[in-house]
Order: C-alpha cells, then structure tokens, then sequence
C-alpha cells in the first residue's frame, strides 16, 4: 500500500511560510537573559564580574556603589563590535515515505547521507555605543546612560530555516504521487514525475533588532558604608525584518522546473485541451445527428465519440483548475514589516563598603512590552498591520563583590538570575521553559603599576530549557561559558583607556520531536531533530574621564 501523499497534498497544500523565523534570529544578546545585554562597558568585555566593583561601569551593574567614587563629574565612551554565528543542523524523516527516495527529503537539497542539513545565519553589530555619566556631591548623586540594552544587530540566513524548509521538502513526493494517481484513475499523465528526485528554493531572512536604553537615576550615601539607588530606564524597540522564499523547484523529467511557472504553463495547456477536445465533441456530435437518418451505426459511433471527447473535456478543465489552485503556493513570497515599541523600568539598587570588600545588589523588574508591526508587504499573512504582540525583557537580580588581596590586586564574584518565564512572549511561549537563566560570574584585576591595569574574568550562563520545546531554529539560545580579558591604561591623571575581548563557547543542545504536517482527517507524522550552537565574539575599546 503506497503512503497517500495526495491526500497530504490537498490537506498541507505546502505552506511555504518565512514567518515567525523572522520573529527572533535578530535577538542578538550575547550575555543574560532572553533579549537582554549586560555587556554595558568594556570593563564588562575584560571580566564579567563587575556587580560588586565600585567603578563608573557600575551605572549599569552597580549603581548604588558608584556613590563611592568620590565627589566629581565621572564619564565613560565605549564602542563594541560583535559577531556571531548560528548554526543548526536539522534532519526529517517521514516514516510513512520508508522505503521510497521521499524517507529523508532533506537528501534531495543538500542533506548529508544521515538526511541531515546545515542551516547558518551570520549576525554581526560593529557599532554599539555606550555613555555613562555620573555627578556625584557629598551625599547625593545623579547618574545617566545610554546603551543598547537588548538586541543589538543584525541576522542573516542567505539559506533560510529547516523549520519551512521541511513542508518544501515534501514537494517531490507530492508531485510523484499526484501523477499517479492521475494515471490511475483517470489514465491522464500530468507529466509531474522524475526518475530523478529533487527540489530547490531560494530563501532569504533577515533582521535586525535593538532595544535602546535611557536610563536615569540617584543615588544617596547614608553613610560611609552604606549607599542606596533608584532609578529608571526608558526603552525603546526597533526591529525590522526582511524576506523572501523564491523560486520553489522541483525535477520533472529529468529538468529543474520553477513550480508556480510549470503548473501556469499545464493549466493553460490543459485548458487549451480541454476547449480542443469540447470542440470535437460538438463536431461528433452534429455527424450524428447528420447521420441518423441514413447511418444509424454511423451516428452511434460519433454519439460515443462525443461522449468520450466531453468526459476528455471536463478532465482536462478539472485537471486545469487543479494546475492554477496549485500554483499559488509556489508563488513567491515577501515579508517587509518594522515594529517599534516603548516601556519603561524601575531600578533599585544597594551597595555596602566595609574596608576591603565591597558588596553591591540591582533588582530591574521586568519591562512589559507591546510591540507594534509597520507592515510594508506580508505575503505569509501573519504580520497584520497594526497588530501588537507582547515581547517583555525580562527582570533581573544581581548580587556581587570584591575584595582586596592587596591595593594592587582584586578579586570579584557575581550571581545573575532572570526572571525568563515572568516576561510574556508571543502565544505564551515563556511557558514551555522549565526554569529562569543563571549567571555566575568570576574575575580578577591587578594593576602592574600605577598606569597599567589587566583584568580577566568568566561567566556561566544557564538557561532552563528542559526538553527544548521552547526552542526552535527561528529563537534558540543555549548554555553557555564566556571568558573575557583585556586592560586598562592610564594615559593621564583624569583620562583612563579601556581595551577588551570577549568570546563565548556555547554548548550543542539536541532536540528530538515529532510533528504532524496536514489537516482535517488527513495527518501525517515526521520524525525531526535539530542541532543548535552558536560562535560569538566581542571586541571593545573605551574612554573613562574623572573631572
């Protein structure tokens, strides 16, 4: 008994959708929670560890302890450059296909030998400036920043996703069937098989999405130990994203055909038959009744031969109409939408100095976002105009300190946790995590002399993802240990330079799941994996200046 892979095809009609892959490949935070940056400064670049430092990098992961700086205007410049790759590597098979060249489809684009495709996307952000300003009197003091606190740059997959390409993929199979079934039952050959196997499509995906951060605040020092913050910060979403999946192929005797062209071309032709064989019917059909009278044998021949010409008829229009519905999912398809969005997040901070060791403690709470689509063209259907969709930064807490070997050297640690499954995502999906992002962090500094200051530090990031149903190649992360080293220059009694690197090595995550393509009565189930990583790098320099 063959798989009906006609009754998948009236069912599926191979939805070829960019859609929500669009939604989240542009998150581009290479340190904490979902769509969160804590990379705010070099000194972060250089060792992570910086919750419990009292330097001017603290306006973001320290404020209250910047009270301690001392009296005076305090700045900071800094630039970043990051780049990032994403690879998955995803496999399908159709158990109902086993034993036909349709098991594995990913073998008839590209796949490996094991069904199994590579899909990569490039992320880059070569510019992402940071300013941090702090003025500080006896007691009270007053602090800005702006930064790119979520996002950050751009992602693109010249190759597209896994996730729409398995509905493609199903293509041959689809087609092999339909010709026979055609065969079958009608003894029409639509001329849609191949000894030869095998489709192509060219998709394109990009996006890009920031999250800029105005933050103001106040600090008060209550007394030579003991120092308080509150403050807030405004933010502001821009995201766009771009799309297209073209030229959907498929062999066909032999040749590579571009389907929505092929079924155009067979509906007109079939048409062109079925208006031919209408006209021979009525042609047979005046003989017959020109030979009734004289050649009774004669009309019942050209009775019969009408009959069989109107049935040829209304075939060849049924088997036109079916072209010309078919031939809109093989359209081409575009996605041009931009959203915007704007929340706001209250910040409290403490920190605590006792001689040598200095301890510092942040609550954010979570930033509610709505976010609005700009809709330029949508041809998947799913980026309405208007429409808002939910799409918080998650809260978090950060506790940390350092302490002082010796007044040349210093050591620091740091805890982060994120409030992941607080924040809301679109149709829920903070739901499927089975726990909120960890960070541990770790460093170390030691001036060489009165100019010279190194410093190397590493963080662990670890996010509750359980069984990976909150993971998808269109948004995925994955745990992760960060090491980061760098150094700072004293080129003057007011003006210090900043210099860092930072890499991240990312653990593979492997999901395994069964999926259900169709509708209706018609359902069938593929077996699908994927491979996600990631490479990640962040370079940086920076100016601090004390007046």
């Amino acid at each position: 008994m063959q798989p009906d892979f006609l009754g998948i095809f009236k069912m599926n009609k191979i939805k070829t959708i960019c859609v929500a892959v669009l939604s989240a490949i542009s998150s581009t935070a290479w340190a904490g929670g979902f769509l969160t940056n804590t990379n705010q400064n070099i000194a972060f670049l250089r060792n992570p560890a910086r919750d419990g430092v009292i330097a001017i990098d603290g306006v973001y992961s320290n404020p209250a302890g910047v009270a301690f700086l001392g009296k005076g205007l305090f700045l900071s410049f800094n630039n970043q450059s990051a780049f990032q790759t994403r690879t998955i590597r995803s496999g399908i098979a159709v158990p109902a296909f086993q034993g036909t060249p349709f098991y594995q489809p990913f073998k008839l684009n590209g796949g490996d030998e094991n069904g199994i495709k590579e899909f990569k996307g490039e992320a880059s952000a070569p510019i992402i400036p940071s300013v941090q300003a702090a003025l500080n009197y006896d007691k009270w003091g007053f602090q800005a920043s702006f930064a790119v606190v979520g996002g950050g740059g751009k992602a693109t997959f010249n190759r597209g996703l896994g996730s729409f390409e398995r509905q493609i993929a199903l293509i041959p199979a689809v087609l092999y069937q339909i010709n026979n079934t055609y065969k079958q039952q009608y003894g029409l050959d639509l001329g849609l098989g191949s000894n030869t196997p095998s489709y192509s499509v060219k998709s394109y995906i990009h996006g890009q999405q920031y999250v800029f951060g105005l933050q103001l605040g106040t600090t008060y020092k209550v007394n030579e130990h003991l120092a308080v913050y509150g403050g807030f910060r405004f933010n502001y979403v821009y995201n766009r994203y771009e799309g297209s999946i073209t030229d959907i192929s498929a062999n066909i005797n032999g040749r590579n055909e571009n389907l929505y062209s092929f079924f155009q071309a067979k509906a007109l032709a079939l048409m062109e038959q079925s208006g031919h064989l209408q006209q021979q019917s009525l042609t047979y059909a005046q003989m017959a009744e020109q030979a009734k009278a004289t050649q009774p044998e004669a009309a019942a021949q050209y009775e019969a031969a009408a009959a069989q010409c109107a049935q040829g008829a209304a075939l060849a229009k049924k088997g036109a109409e079916q072209m010309e519905a078919s031939k809109k999912d093989f359209a081409d398809r575009y996605l041009d939408c931009t959203q915007r969005g704007w929340a706001i997040t209250p910040i409290i901070g403490v920190d605590y100095k006792w001689n040598r060791l200095n301890i510092g403690a942040r609550l954010e709470f979570t930033t509610h976002f709505n976010i609005q689509n700009d809709t330029k063209r949508d041809d998947t259907g799913l980026f309405a105009n208007g429409v808002n969709t939910p799409g918080d930064m998650p809260g978090i807490f950060t506790v940390g300190g350092q302490y002082e070997v010796v007044p040349s050297l210093r050591v620091m640690a740091g805890y982060h946790y994120f409030f992941d499954k607080n924040a809301r995502m679109d149709k829920d999906k903070q739901k499927l995590l089975t726990g909120n992002t960890q960070e541990y962090n770790a460093g170390v500094e030691y001036d060489i002399n009165d100019a010279i200051m190194v410093s190397v530090g590493m963080q662990r990031t670890q996010y509750g993802l359980g069984d990976g149903s909150f993971l998808n190649d269109m948004s995925f992360v994955s745990s992760s240990c960060s090491f980061g080293f760098g150094a700072s220059v004293k080129v003057s009694r007011k003006v210090r330079l900043n210099a860092g690197y930072f890499w991240t090595n990312y653990e593979t995550f492997d999901k395994k799941y069964t999926q259900e393509l169709g509708v209706g009565d018609t359902k069938i189930q593929v077996n699908n994996t994927d491979s996600f990583t990631r490479t990640n790098k962040v370079y940086g320099m920076g100016v601090d200046i004390a007046l």
